[in-house]
Order: structure tokens, then sequence, then C-alpha cells
């Protein structure tokens, strides 16, 4: 028998595969939006838990509950400010030279719609258009996302010069208000179309906008919110620094989204941002721990933290803009220069003795993020420019931009600088008139259980704490009344314990 075949129609594509609107709009490139999305949980990531983790291992013990939800909060609270008005005051339509309009990024109206940033655009001598404003091929949903993880970094990083002293509430307070007044003044007047976009200060991905900006910010704060005690200043030993280093990590691998994700495509510019990103830690690490063990004699596992961490901050303005062999000598600058403020410079400044910058954001951060503008405005290359500068024929110095491009550099740098140090100024003493910035001293020496009534470690059953102070042995009466000698550890069995945590 034979049997006519027949062409069957094609059943109709569920909702999520639909070729065409609402679900697949003729604009979107699905290779696009994935990416933009993993390089927002990457950068994600970096913070939660990558920075939470940090945090509550880098302190003592007795502040790693504290250390660790300052990170969260910040976390959380920058989230809803920022759909609510904070996204389109850093990327919406221009009101002035350095702020967009504020308004909400809440409906479906706005965030099915394909991504822009309206003020992008670049128009030369005579108005003519040189550079049409960006218009990523995703919906703004993923926009708004992808920047929102980039405002949440800048406020934990902050939070690294407050640990161990600053009143939870204040904390509280100041975060939603540092983000509109301050981080979003940044991402607009950089990234959004402000004055300094317009006038060519190069910041691939945040070596201003993100690191410059907390680590005065966080230096700023600190010298308004007052010292640890004296105790914690002279003795502050990580908890936990297994922890740390994996907190570290994440930090590390997390920035592929940082970097990579700034072009807002995975195109070659993210591909040689991701591999500049690590060859750029992975040098400044090895140039720090050289320089502890050349002068300390030993290898510090914090110092290499803490080398990693300049190593990502300073390539980060230049990652997608330069030569691997220029990331090598930016590691190296990035191993140095903010070793020698740290270690040298850090120790013959009065003011930088008074002002207890807790992990020392100022030099991991501020410094770095301004080396790396720098060296990315002497070492951009014009080939790599042409592909993500609004800027027509940017280029670094070595490659005949002339000096005015590091003219604009430091002139991007001060601009940050000053806004942040005035408006950080000006938030926390408003905060002040309300809420004590600084915990009181007989708080400060409990710690996580004054600010929060919780603790890191349990210790045993009921919480009852160990007393160290008694002997090593002590008599009690055995079961035939006759006295024998309980140890320590037999002590402890019978109190329920699990395990002893000594208060550093």
């Amino acid at each position: 028998m034979h049997f006519a075949s027949t062409r069957m129609a094609a059943p109709p594509e569920p909702g999520p595969y639909m070729p065409d609107l609402p679900a697949v709009p003729a604009w979107l490139n699905k290779g696009d939006n994935a990416w933009q999305l993993v390089a927002a949980t990457f950068v994600g990531i970096q913070s939660m838990p990558g920075l939470v983790v940090l945090y509550g291992s880098i302190v003592k013990k007795k502040w790693a509950v504290n250390s660790a939800f300052m990170a969260m909060y910040a976390y959380a609270s920058t989230l809803i400010v920022w759909v609510l008005v904070g996204f389109r005051m850093a990327f919406g339509e221009r009101l002035l030279p350095f702020w967009a309009k504020a308004g909400p990024a809440l409906t479906q109206d706005f965030l099915v719609r394909r991504a822009v940033f309206p003020a992008t655009a670049h128009y030369g001598r005579g108005g003519a258009l040189e550079t049409p404003r960006t218009e990523p091929y995703y919906a703004e949903a993923s926009l708004v996302l992808f920047e929102f993880e980039f405002a949440a970094i800048t406020l934990v990083l902050l939070a690294g010069s407050l640990l161990g002293r600053m009143n939870i509430k204040a904390w509280m307070a100041f975060t939603p208000l540092w983000l509109l007044f301050s981080y979003t003044v940044g991402a607009f007047s950089l990234w959004g179309g402000g004055f300094l976009y317009q006038w060519g200060v190069i910041d691939y991905s945040g070596g201003y906008v993100i690191h410059l900006s907390s680590g005065i910010a966080g230096f700023t704060a600190a010298y308004w919110v007052g010292p640890r005690l004296k105790s914690d200043r002279d003795r502050f030993s990580p908890n936990n620094i297994l922890l740390m280093i994996a907190g570290g990590g994440l930090l590390w691998l997390g920035w592929a989204g940082f970097n990579g994700g700034a072009p807002y495509a995975p195109n070659v510019t993210a591909s040689v941002a991701v591999l500049n990103t690590n060859v750029s830690a992975a040098t400044s690490l090895l140039t720090w721990t050289c320089l502890d063990v050349i002068f300390f004699g030993k290898p510090s596992v914090i110092g290499a933290v803490q080398g990693m961490m300049t190593g990502l901050v300073c390539i980060t303005p230049g990652a997608g803009l330069v030569h691997t062999w220029s990331a090598i000598l930016m590691g190296i600058s990035a191993g140095c220069i903010p070793w020698i403020t740290m270690m040298i410079l850090h120790k013959k400044s009065s003011l930088l003795m008074k002002v207890d910058d807790t992990l020392a954001v100022f030099h991991t951060h501020a410094v770095a993020g301004v080396l790396g503008g720098v060296l990315t405005g002497l070492l951009a290359t014009p080939e790599l420019c042409a592909l993500d500068s609004p800027i027509p024929g940017a280029r670094g110095v070595f490659y005949g931009g002339g000096i005015l491009q590091i003219g604009k550099q430091l002139g991007g740098a001060l601009f940050v600088t000053v806004w942040n140090l005035v408006v950080t100024s000006a938030i926390l003493l408003c905060i002040g008139l309300f809420i004590p910035l600084r915990m009181p001293d007989d708080q400060l020496m409990i710690g996580d259980d004054a600010a929060h009534g919780e603790e890191a470690y349990a210790l045993w059953g009921d919480g009852e704490k160990f007393d160290l102070t008694r002997p090593e042995t002590t008599r009690t009466g055995g079961a035939s009344g006759a006295a024998r000698e309980d140890t320590v550890e037999q002590r402890l069995t019978s109190m329920g314990a699990r395990g002893v945590t000594i208060q550093l």
C-alpha cells in the first residue's frame, strides 16, 4: 500500500519562543540579551556573596555579622531606589550637564522596549551628528538590571571604609541618599551622556564612576564617622582567612561580567576586556606579593588579596581599550603604586593616619582607579577606542592622542573627587543631626551582639561563653562521691559544646 505524504502545518511555537511580537521583537538579539543577563549576574555575585563573604571574614570575629550585613543591606536598598528613580537619574534624558531626569523604571511600557541611552548622541562642531546614541539589542529591563549591579557594588565597596564602628541605622539612612546624590551624578556624567562623556574622558567600565567615587566617599565618610576603638585599630586580624580568599576569588571571577559586559554586547571588545582583566589582576597580585617578600620577608595572604584588587581596579578604566602587554604594565603599576601609598606614604601622612579607613579602600580603589584612568589616557589604542568611544579619533597619548587626553583624565578624576567629598560630607552631617554616626564605645567593645543581638559563630548549646581564665582542670564529685578532675574538654562536653571560638 502506498500512502500519500501530506505536509502538516507546524503547530504554533509556545509563548517564550514566539517568532513575532511581543516575545521576540525584530530588534532583540538573543545572544546579546543572554550575555548581558549573565554579565549582570556575574557582577551581582561579586557583591552577593563575594564581598559579603570577604567582609564577614576579613574582620575580627566580633564584627563578622555587622560587616556582612552592611554589604547585604546596601545591595538590597540600592535595588529598590534604583528602579524607583535612580536608573533614569543616571541613564535617562538630560536634565543638567551632570544629571538626568528622574523617573521610575517599573512599568511594562518602559521595561520591554528597546534599551537606549537617550543622552549619548555626540555632536561635533557645527552641530553635526558624529556618533548616534547607544541602543543595545535587548530590552530596557536587561539594562536596568546590569547597571543596578554596578550601582550596588559601589556602595558595598564604600562600606569597606566604615567597618567596625558605624551605627547600622545611620548606614541604613546613608545608602539611598548617597546613591541618589552622588552615584547617579558620576554615572550620568561619564557614561550616560553627561559633560565628561561628551568631553571625551575615558572610563571604560568604572575606574572613576565606581572605584574612585567609592574610595573618596569611603575615606570622607570614615573621617566624619570617626575611628574604631584603639584596641581594634591596633589588632584587627581576620576571623577566617580561607573564607576571605573565597570571597576574593568570587570578586576576581565576577569581574568577567564587570568588564566583559561594559560594551553592552558580546563583541571583540568584551573578549579583549575579559582577558586583560585577568592578566592585570594576576600581575598585580604577584607584584604585591613580591614586594611583601622583599620588604617584610614573607608573603602576606591579605596583601595578595589587596594586590588582586588593585590590579582589577586599575585595568577597569581601559580593559577593552588597551593591548594585553599594556595590561601587564598596568598590573605591575597597580601592584607597586598603591603598595607604596599604603605601606610607606600612609605612615608619613598625619591625615591618612588619623582617618580610620578600615579596609584601605582609599588606596585599593581611589588610588588604583586614578592610576588606571591616567594609564588608559596613555595606552588606549585608536582601533579599540573606535569600537567603544563616542569621540571620533579618540586614542591614548602614546598613539598620537596628545597630552590633552591626560588633561581630560585628570579633569574627570578631579570632578569625581570633589563631588564625592562635598556630597558625602553633606549627607553625613545631615544624618548626624538625627542619628549618631558612630556606635558608642561600650557597644563597640561588644560588636555584633550589641548591634544585632546576633553573633557569627555559636560557641555551644545555649550560647554560654567559655571562661578561659578558669584553671585547665576543675574538681567535681564522682559517682561514688569521691572528687575527680575534669579536663577542659570534659567540661565543654558536659555543657553541650560544639567547639570553641577565641575572641580576637
